[in-house]
């Protein structure tokens, strides 16, 4: 059972169950950058009516639809399918957008000049977005698999080469709000992914991209800052 109270963090809840986080998007609420915010205070902070999103987060709790209960996951485990599932699809979308958006700011950037800055943003967001992985890959994930096999096997002394795991879990979700705010001025600049009237179909397809680029994007945050990194500050206090 979901326990639900408007105390409780954006984040939390999703973390307890993933299918609130449309409900959250629904409300024009951030459940993965601004996930360490209280109901209350995100619900105040946007004019959102409380009782009314606590309504649709229950109705979700009545529905018998499957939920992945990530928050139940071995941490390497957790680790294992962000890289193999999100961080992947980052890799194989960035050549595809950077060209679709080549493509139209070419043919439409005189008319929607926008589709400029857009371009420039999302080519921004491939630079970062490719270094922060390889950062996560070669030093968070294995120190994380590192914990987890120490606590395994009991080891009497775990070495950490970076004085402690809040230090590079503190640049990443720093990382993460940078490129959660780029992706908010996409989405503005963009009318919210809309096709204007001239729009072509690739116009169509480069906002669509976007928009599931975005969507991917908040999960992949999600399951780290409010899941994977949480556990990992944990397992490592435990350790030492």
């Amino acid at each position: 059972m979901m326990t639900l109270s408007k105390e409780q963090t954006i984040g939390e809840v999703v973390a307890q169950d993933f299918r609130t986080a449309p409900v959250f998007e629904k409300y024009g609420l951030d459940f993965c950058c601004g996930g360490n915010q209280s109901i209350e205070s995100a619900c105040d902070a946007s004019g959102v009516d409380v009782e009314s999103l606590l309504t649709a987060l229950k109705q979700i709790e009545r529905e018998n639809k499957s939920n992945i209960d990530y928050n139940a996951w071995p941490i390497d485990l957790l680790a294992d399918y962000i890289e193999k599932t999100h961080h992947r699809y980052v890799s194989q979308q960035i050549p595809l957008l950077k060209a679709y958006l080549e493509k139209i700011s070419n043919v439409h950037g005189d008319r929607h000049p926008e589709l400029l800055e857009i371009k420039e943003l999302f080519d921004g967001c491939a630079e970062e977005l490719t270094s922060h992985m390889q950062k996560e890959e070669k030093v968070l994930f294995p120190f994380v698999r590192k914990m987890v096999s120490a606590k395994q096997s009991a080891e009497a002394e775990l070495a950490i080469p970076f004085g402690t795991v809040q230090n590079p879990i503190s640049m990443m979700m720093h990382e993460h709000d940078a490129e959660g705010e780029r992706f908010r001025k996409i989405a503005q600049l963009s009318n919210q992914y809309a096709l204007p009237a001239d729009g072509c179909s690739t116009y169509k397809v480069a906002m669509d991209a976007l928009k599931a680029f975005e969507n991917d994007l908040h999960i992949h945050i999600h399951l780290e800052n409010n899941i994977l990194f949480p556990k990992a500050i944990a397992l490592e206090e435990d350790l030492v």
